[in-house]
């Protein structure tokens, strides 16, 4: 790859790792080699900075990435100054708007809350949401309770076929201060208009005095879009949105259950720095 790279960041599910959530050794091996190189490396996540700092532990990683992004770009953690900021917060009347347009799709919707996250109702996908995170989940005893507060974004989760429909209205009825995003075949959500990956990785490289040029980005569903349109060089992985491919540079040989993201970079980054015998993903870990 023909260019300065000084930060590599990663969207975590669908792009970083496959579908059983733990980093692989080949993806474990590249980020030991990018910060052998000086290379920053960075995680670009819709969940809360704190829930990613988790998987930190999860993954067995001593030394804390260089920057984390979360809430889609609501949280920023610097790692390398230790410090946190976050942004643009939707409203609470704005939350309440967003709950009556999609209150005909009778969807679950969802929100960050005291460290829990907090429910219209108990199904399995938030049941599984919340095994993964090791939050509580709290069920909402009436709707007032998700707009009590600003909070940086509100999730809906429901089937793929419910999804679509619900996302289409979202589109024909947009707001000038919020908007809607896919981040998973399930979930939709929506945040405030100013927020993206892209809003708070501009911020970290502002800090750092680098340009956005040198940047390399992995993503693969719609929250990652403005990221990788933004980046230096942005790639989108192969069991990726279409949406996201069409925003990326290139895209993946390889999909995220098949070391997609390390196999990217052993042979467009590293020039076949990593060992072909540890590109071998055990989907069950």
């Amino acid at each position: 790859m023909e260019r300065s790279t000084r930060l590599v960041i990663c969207d975590v599910d669908g792009t970083l790792v496959g579908n059983n959530r733990m980093l692989s050794p080949a993806a474990r091996q590249v980020i030991d080699q990018l910060r052998q190189q000086g290379i920053y490396f960075g995680i670009a996540s819709g969940r809360p900075v704190s829930e990613v700092e988790t998987l930190l532990e999860r993954w067995q990683i001593q030394e804390p990435f260089d920057v984390v992004i979360g809430m889609n770009g609501a949280e920023l953690w610097d790692g390398i100054q230790g410090d946190f900021s976050d942004y643009f917060k939707l409203k609470p009347e704005w939350i309440k708007e967003i709950m009556e347009l999609m209150a005909p799709f009778d969807l679950n919707a969802c929100i960050y809350k005291d460290e829990g996250m907090l429910c219209q109702r108990e199904d399995e996908m938030t049941l599984q949401s919340v095994r993964r995170s090791g939050k509580k989940i709290q069920i909402a005893q009436s709707n007032e309770e998700f707009y009590a507060q600003a909070n940086a974004k509100i999730m809906f989760r429901t089937t793929p076929d419910r999804l679509d429909a619900a996302e289409k209205y979202a589109k024909e009825h947009p707001s000038s201060f919020y908007k809607a995003f896919r981040t998973g075949p399930f979930i939709l959500e929506f945040a405030d208009r100013r927020i993206s990956k892209a809003y708070a990785l501009k911020k970290f490289c502002e800090k750092h005095h680098f340009q956005m040029e040198e940047v390399l980005a992995f993503g693969d569903t719609s929250n990652d879009n403005e990221m990788l349109k933004a980046s230096g060089w942005g790639v989108c992985l192969c069991n990726g949105s279409e949406d996201t491919k069409a925003a990326a540079n290139a895209i993946t040989e390889k999909s995220n259950n098949e070391d997609g993201f390390a196999w990217y970079m052993k042979q467009h980054f590293f020039n076949g720095g990593i060992e072909e015998s540890q590109l071998k993903y055990d989907l069950h870990g």
